[in-house]
């Protein structure tokens, strides 16, 4: 079947059962709870086209998990292709500091870029590196936790889940703590382009926080290479490989993916997931009862059952097919990794919280090429705040029921008050 003859996902004819749960982001309904539409899609079939975004919706985990390593797509197509031989129109003029800032992280890059600056940054951000902050990591932890309780709750959100991520970030890279205030607002500035069919004032806000992000960190560079310290910075500087080394843009936006990634998908994981234990109450029981056995499968289950990235983006590069369904060049394909993350073909009871599940192949983290450099380092972070939460509020509970963000690719709460 040629894409053309492919019935678009809001067809009822070509998805039946879409019409309880429909795939609509635009949706308070969906955007609460995409897994019921994500179900009907999955039932569906195996790729549906969108018309509203004109992507390709890919539901199913095998598929989601075999494109992300495929190499006929791509986070960019312009390592191979203009603008216009891909059948795309550029960014508009106005974008540019946004698409600067963006297009020369490795993580929209492709290979040889790609392959170059992930070794260069793999470098200086090791293991190593990572475990040094394990004292910092718990013991931050440890305190945001006992100020909640000693306040008997609060917004956990912007007492724990929100401040443990910029710290720690900004702790490796060498920010000062004067500094560190701003980090969130440019982060969450930027992060807003990356949902679909963002609006001029959503791109006008990423823009400016492009130029004062970029802008800080120039100046910050420049200091380091002066005086060269102990932090992931310095060591980004002096990276280099059979002299290569990083570009002052590409040690930007990496300093930049690494401070967006690290707050967007930790604050998210950590929000969405204590929403998940107030609504299961039984594994919020378990997991008080033994959390030294538990916690380890319960941070990889908190990441799968309400996932904090629900979509990851692919160009396709060459002609591929799906299901009998050709995509051509030039498409985009939605990988949905919140339906992916809910496959019954993979997961047993997807639908249930199960803190004590072992065989949990989630992708929250992504595959292939692009897998998630600082998934060790959120894994530290989410480890801490939930031990540091159990231990220091024992008798935490949901305050008030939380509102979701409007957003879709990013799912958070804008905040989820508690109270001992």
């Amino acid at each position: 079947m040629d894409a053309a003859d492919a019935p678009d996902v809001l067809d009822a004819a070509a998805a039946p059962d879409a019409a309880d749960a429909p795939f609509d982001p635009s949706s308070p309904g969906f955007l609460a709870d995409p897994y019921p539409a994500y179900a009907a899609l999955r039932e569906s079939g195996r790729v549906h086209h969108y018309a509203p975004t004109g992507q390709w919706l890919v539901p199913h985990h095998a598929d989601v998990a075999a494109l992300l390593r495929d190499r006929r797509l791509g986070r960019t197509h312009l390592h191979r292709f203009t603008y216009e031989e891909f059948g795309r129109a550029a960014p508009p003029p106005e974008h540019e500091p946004f698409h600067v800032l963006n297009d020369n992280g490795m993580l929209d890059l492709e290979a040889p870029a790609h392959t170059r600056i992930r070794r260069l940054v793999s470098q200086a951000f090791t293991p190593r590196t990572v475990e040094r902050l394990r004292p910092y990591v718990h013991g931050l932890a440890d305190r945001l936790a006992r100020d909640l309780a000693a306040d008997g709750g609060g917004d956990l959100a912007a007492r724990v889940a929100e401040p443990l991520p910029v710290a720690v970030i900004a702790q490796l890279l060498g920010i000062p703590e004067s500094d560190r205030p701003l980090l969130r607002p440019w982060s969450g500035a930027i992060c807003g382009m990356y949902e679909l069919n963002p609006s001029e004032e959503t791109a006008a806000r990423a823009v400016r926080a492009s130029v004062e992000f970029t802008a800080y960190l120039t100046e910050l560079i420049a200091d380091r290479r002066r005086k060269p310290g102990d932090d992931l910075l310095s060591a980004l500087i002096a990276a280099h490989d059979e002299g290569d080394a990083l570009t002052e843009q590409e040690m930007i936006s990496t300093c930049v993916l690494l401070l967006n990634a690290g707050h967007e998908a930790t604050v998210n994981a950590t929000v969405n997931g204590w929403h998940a234990l107030f609504r299961n109450p039984d594994q919020l029981a378990a997991l008080r009862a033994d959390p030294d056995g538990l916690i380890p499968t319960a941070v990889e289950e908190l990441l799968r059952h309400d996932t904090p990235l629900q979509l990851f983006e692919r160009w396709v590069l060459d002609d591929i097919e799906i299901d009998g369904v050709t995509i051509p060049r030039g498409s985009e394909l939605a990988l949905l990794f919140g339906s992916a993350n809910h496959d019954p073909a993979v997961f047993d009871a997807p639908a249930t919280l199960d803190l004590a599940r072992r065989d949990n192949p989630h992708i929250s983290f992504s595959a292939g090429i692009h897998y998630c450099i600082g998934a060790p380092l959120a894994r530290m972070e989410l480890t801490a705040s939930l031990g540091a939460l159990l231990r220091r509020a024992p008798g935490l509970r949901l305050a008030a029921e939380p509102e979701r963000r409007p957003n879709f690719v990013i799912r958070g709460f804008k905040e989820l008050l508690v109270e001992m």
